[in-house]
This record gives C-alpha cells, sequence and structure tokens, in this order.
C-alpha cells in the first residue's frame, strides 16, 4: 500500500483541515473527531484503497484500515494534517465534548462497566463451569475444591459495588481509593446482607429525622454510580475551596462523611428502590406476551450498538445477576441472537460477494462476529450496505424470541455468541438459538442483497463481444503484454501527455482505441484500481507492473463515462474485460482518449522492447 496516498485520500474526503478536531489510531481503526461530521464524504471514504470500512461511535469517525497498517497511514496522516498525535482517551474526551447531554447520560454505564468486563466475564464463566462440573460429577460439589473454586468464581459478583465504585470514580474524575471506600461501605460486614434480608430482622440507625435501615447494597449498581458521582461533586468543590495546608487530610475525611451520610439516607433507599422497578420492568418485557418483548428488543439491539448505547444494558444485566444465588442474565441470550444474526448476515455477504475486497472485509468480520465482537462486521459490511442489517435484525428478533420461551439465562454478561456456550445454563437450546438467528439473517440476505447494489454501481452495459487480444506491444524477459484495446498503437513518447511522455512512471506504449473495452493484457493480479474507474494496475508474469490509463486528465471526469468491472486483488485472464469506457463523453470533455499502457518497472528488466505502428 502506498500509506501516503492512502492518507492523502483520507484527507480530501474529511471536509477540510478546520473540521477536524483529533486524531489517534487503535491496533486496527483511525480514530477521528470532527466538527461536522455532515462535511465527510462517507461513500467516497469507504472506497479509498486501503480501507475496510468506516462507523461512526460515540462522536468518532473510525475508518477500518487492519493491523500493521494503521499506525503507517495514521503517521503519514500527521504529516499531511499538520496535527499532533493524540491517545485514545484524547480522542474521546474530544468526542464526548461535542455530545449531546442525553447521549452523555446513557454513555456513562457503559464507561462504568466496561472496564470491569474482564472481571465479570472469568467470574462468570467460572461459576458456569464449576456448576457444570457439579452437575456432571458426582460428589464433586461436597468437595474442598469445590468450595475452593466456587468461591473464587462468585467473588466478583460478591464484591460488585466495590468494582463499579472504583470505575465509577474514574470516570466521574475523583480519588479512586475514596470510591473504594463508598463501595466497601455499602456491602460493611457490620450491616445484613441484602441477599438475606427478607430472612431477619433489620436493625435501624435513627439519624437526625431519618431512620436508616442497617442492610447492605449486595446486587444493586445504580446507586453506587450515583453515589461515587455525588463523591467526585464533593471532593471537587472542596479541593477549590479548602485552604491547601489542611487540604490532604480535612477534603477525604468531609468528602467520605457527608457521602456516606447521603447515600444511606437518600440515595440508597430512594435509588434501590428504583433498581428494583428498573428491574422487574426489563424482566417484565422480555418476558411478556409469549416472547414478543424479546423479539423486539432482539430487533432493535442492533441499533443500540449503532448508536453506542448498548453498554447501557450492563446495568441491567449486572442487576439481575446481582439478585441473589442462582440468579441468571435473561438478557444475554438476547444480546447473543441479535450479535449472532450480524454474524449470519455478514457471513452472506462474504459468501456472496464477487468483489475480493468486500470478501476480504466480510468473512474475518463474520468470524468476529461469531465470538460477540459484531463492530467491524455491523459497521464495516452490514450497516454500509443497509439490507444484511435489516436482515440481521430481523435475524436477532427471531432467535431472542426463542430464547425467550425457553428460558435461556447465563451466569455473566459480556460474553455473547460462541463463547457464550460456557456460560449458558442449556448448551443444546442456546446452540439451536444461535443456528436459528445466523440461519434467518443468512436466507435472507442471500436473496435481498445484490452486490451491484451495494457499491453503488450499475451493471456495466451490453456491448458487443471485444475479441481477445493476440497483439504483443510490450516484451521483455519477463514475458509479454498484449494491447489491451484494438487501435493504433504508439511509442509512450508520443502520448500527449508530459508525465507518460517522459517516461517517469515506465516505458509502454499509447494505444488510440477503436473500441471502448480495456482487456487484461496477461493472466494477472489487479493491483489497484483508481476511484474514478478509468485506471487499473495490474502484476503479471516475472513480477510485471503494468498501469493501464484510459484518456489523458480524464481523472478530472470524476468517473462519468467509466465502468471498471474488476477489484483490487482479482486474479484475472489475458482477454477479460477489465473496464468499459465511453469514447464519446471522453471526446465531449475535451480529453485525449488514448490508452496508455505502461510498464511500471522496466526498469527491472534489461531489454524491454516495443511493438508499435510502422
Amino acid at each position: 500500500m502506498d500509506y501516503r496516498k492512502c492518507a492523502q485520500e483520507i484527507f480530501d474526503k474529511l471536509g477540510g483541515r478546520d473540521n477536524l478536531v483529533s486524531a489517534a489510531h487503535c491496533a486496527t481503526r483511525l480514530r477521528l473527531v470532527t466538527v461536522d461530521n455532515s462535511k465527510i464524504d462517507k461513500q467516497a471514504l469507504e472506497d479509498v484503497d486501503g480501507v475496510k470500512g468506516i462507523f461512526e461511535s460515540n462522536g468518532q469517525i473510525q475508518i477500518i484500515i487492519g493491523t500493521g497498517t494503521v499506525n503507517k497511514v495514521y503517521d503519514e496522516f500527521l504529516s499531511i494534517t499538520g496535527m499532533t498525535a493524540a491517545t485514545k482517551d484524547d480522542v474521546k474526551a474530544a468526542a464526548a465534548a461535542q455530545m449531546p447531554w442525553w447521549k452523555k447520560l446513557l454513555k456513562v454505564p457503559g464507561d462504568v462497566f466496561v472496564p470491569i468486563l474482564p472481571a465479570i466475564v472469568a467470574s462468570g464463566l467460572m461459576m458456569g463451569l464449576v456448576e457444570a462440573l457439579g452437575k456432571a460429577i458426582p460428589g464433586f460439589a461436597g468437595t474442598d475444591w469445590y468450595g475452593f473454586l466456587d468461591m473464587v468464581a462468585n467473588t466478583a459478583f460478591a464484591f460488585l459495588p466495590v468494582l463499579v465504585a472504583v470505575s465509577a470514580s474514574r470516570v466521574f474524575g475523583g480519588n479512586t481509593f475514596l470510591g473504594a471506600v463508598i463501595g466497601l461501605l455499602m456491602i460493611h460486614t457490620n450491616l445484613v446482607n441484602a441477599w438475606s434480608a427478607g430472612t431477619v430482622e433489620i436493625p435501624v440507625w435513627h439519624l437526625f429525622f431519618f431512620n436508616v435501615p442497617q442492610v447492605g447494597y449486595q446486587g444493586h449498581v445504580i446507586p453506587v454510580i450515583l453515589a461515587v458521582f455525588l463523591m467526585c461533586v464533593i471532593e471537587k468543590w472542596l479541593h477549590k475551596h479548602v485552604p491547601e495546608v489542611i487540604d490532604l487530610f480535612v477534603t477525604p475525611l468531609c468528602t467520605v462523611l457527608v457521602t456516606a451520610f447521603i447515600t444511606f439516607t437518600i440515595i440508597g433507599p430512594v435509588f434501590s428502590t428504583v433498581e428494583t422497578w428498573v428491574l422487574n420492568g426489563a424482566q417484565l418485557l422480555i418476558t411478556v406476551g409469549f416472547g414478543v418483548g424479546s423479539f423486539f428488543m432482539g430487533a432493535i439491539y442492533p441499533l443500540t450498538v449503532v448508536m453506542g448505547l448498548h453498554h447501557m444494558y450492563n446495568v441491567i444485566e449486572a442487576g439481575m445477576l446481582s439478585a441473589g444465588e442462582g440468579a441468571l442474565n435473561i438478557w444475554m441470550p438476547i444480546a447473543s441472537a441479535a450479535n449472532f444474526a450480524q454474524f449470519g448476515a455478514c457471513l452472506a455477504v462474504a459468501v456472496k460477494a464477487h468483489s475480493q475486497k468486500t470478501k476480504a472485509v466480510a468473512l474475518p468480520s463474520s468470524l468476529s462476529a461469531s465470538l460477540g465482537i459484531t463492530e467491524p462486521a455491523i459497521f464495516g459490511v452490514n450497516f454500509r450496505y443497509m439490507k444484511p442489517f435489516v436482515a440481521g435484525m430481523i435475524g436477532g428478533a427471531v432467535g431472542a424470541w426463542f430464547g425467550s420461551i425457553t428460558h435461556l439465562g447465563a451466569s455473566t454478561y459480556g460474553v455473547t455468541g460462541i463463547p457464550g456456550l460456557l456460560a449458558i445454563n442449556n448448551v443444546p437450546v442456546y446452540c439451536i438459538e444461535l443456528l436459528i438467528a445466523a440461519g434467518v439473517a443468512f436466507v435472507i440476505t442471500w436473496f435481498i442483497w445484490k452486490e451491484d447494489e451495494a457499491d453503488g454501481k450499475k451493471a456495466a452495459p451490453a456491448t458487443e463481444e471485444t475479441p481477445a487480444p493476440t497483439n504483443p506491444v510490450v516484451v521483455c524477459e519477463a514475458g509479454t503484454i498484449l494491447a489491451p484495446v484494438s487501435g493504433k498503437v504508439i511509442p509512450y513518447t508520443e502520448i500527449p501527455d508530459s508525465t507518460f511522455a517522459s517516461g517517469a512512471l515506465g516505458s509502454g506504449v499509447g494505444i488510440w482505441p477503436e473500441n471502448g473495452t480495456v482487456l487484461a493484457p496477461y493472466d494477472g493480479e489487479i493491483s489497484s484500481v483508481t476511484d474514478t474507474h478509468h485506471a487499473v494496475g495490474i502484476t503479471g508474469p516475472g513480477d510485471m507492473e503494468v498501469l493501464i490509463h484510459v484518456g489523458v486528465d480524464t481523472v478530472a471526469m470524476n468517473g462519468d463515462g467509466f465502468t471498471c468491472l474488476v477489484s483490487e486483488g482479482e486474479a484475472v485472464k489475458a482477454g477479460q474485460p477489465l473496464i468499459r469506457f465511453d469514447r464519446d463523453k471522453i471526446k465531449a470533455a475535451n480529453h485525449p482518449d488514448v490508452v496508455v499502457v505502461l510498464l511500471t518497472n522496466s526498469d527491472d528488466y534489461d531489454n524491454v522492447e516495443l511493438k508499435t505502428a510502422e
């Protein structure tokens, strides 16, 4: 890849330097924040050589380029734009600053729960494995090993408020250790464990005019998040107003004391009740009406992924899992069906597509989606082409409905698709759910999606059959280049363009064409296709690299009058049509229609012979 060319073409589609705020990159994507996303030519951006897909997420434009390549394109992008390197956190902060208030509010649960996902996933998967071993091996449930593994498995859920508090303190910009103290306070051993509150009498503190039940907040997350938010507000206010000489001990003391009092008297009692209502409402939604609610949520789940709001479900899932011993996350099968349906739709695109570039993006993206990571499939393929995305929504709805009526549930959250097999309560039924979701999406995509529609290209017009080339125009020790069009052949020095005529791009010929079809000059592989479809590069025997360029300065026609019939990476045979062009349109635009055929690496060969007209 020409990294600078790729970076320049990306920059050209972004609406100018004034529209760029910040730029960073991760392992596979260029992450950009712009002033106005409507100024971006997204369709043209997707067609840039090297770009595998684009999507918007949390106020960012993310351009998928690939591992090992994105960093090189990024360096060239910085050089072209004059921007300074930024971190992913810088870009996130810049994007968040431009979000509307409601989206910032919905973004908070994701920011809090995503960092603690590894702990939750590890505990949930281990809980599933330990439970499975206990059922599969008679007597194992009474062994010391079972007790030890069970303790390790449920630790993250037993102390979930502490994990949430630590993560929330980072999100809200407070002291992490003070946040941990607030989380520990809410599950202190002096308090009655919330999971056993219904079986014992709960003592009460009388603090001013408040009657405070001495019960913990095991199984709750919303009160914890709000308590830590309050803590951070108080801490920041005190840092600004307390003299520095006493700030070290006054601020932490007052922060913890005031936060603890308000939490146990107001935030905890009020919002634990609200959270219970939310959980009951969610469970009612996805179980009511013979799975109708699950059908609806399975359909709209991918839309929340597109909007970057899907992490808000973590609050519901964590609450379900924290409800007590044996509690199951019944939201997970819905998300899993929705994600696996996007896998099925993306796989259909990979199988049906003729374009090698589309296949190269769709196949690995579909495999990623099968493992629960759907962003590449959604943003790089399905949502870009829309019909596969809609097919995935339908498949997800049907699969989620099946999961609901068969009472599927998981022991964790944060995993879907194939990894979910380790956490689900009924593996055979879960497999059927995944097959239904993916199968429905695959079949619908197969019948409603057509590649020419997805690429925004019209089918090539019917033309008279063009005879295969037999006339050699360039011969060297590596092989022979046949004339890609019939017509009068001239040496490259007579081509009416100073760049071509100088030989700077290699030795070759020009052909004044007699028809409007460019054919492959040998068996080879398409190495490049211009966005405006007026030129292709093709590699062949002995590493010959040939550029076929239709007309002079025809790039100014912006593709009007040209139809490219091949894609980058596609293998072609000699005589196979590569480009169809309208000679009348080229002449009407006042451009010479000479077809330029250059051996761009002619310097690699000792004897290059041109076969021109006498």
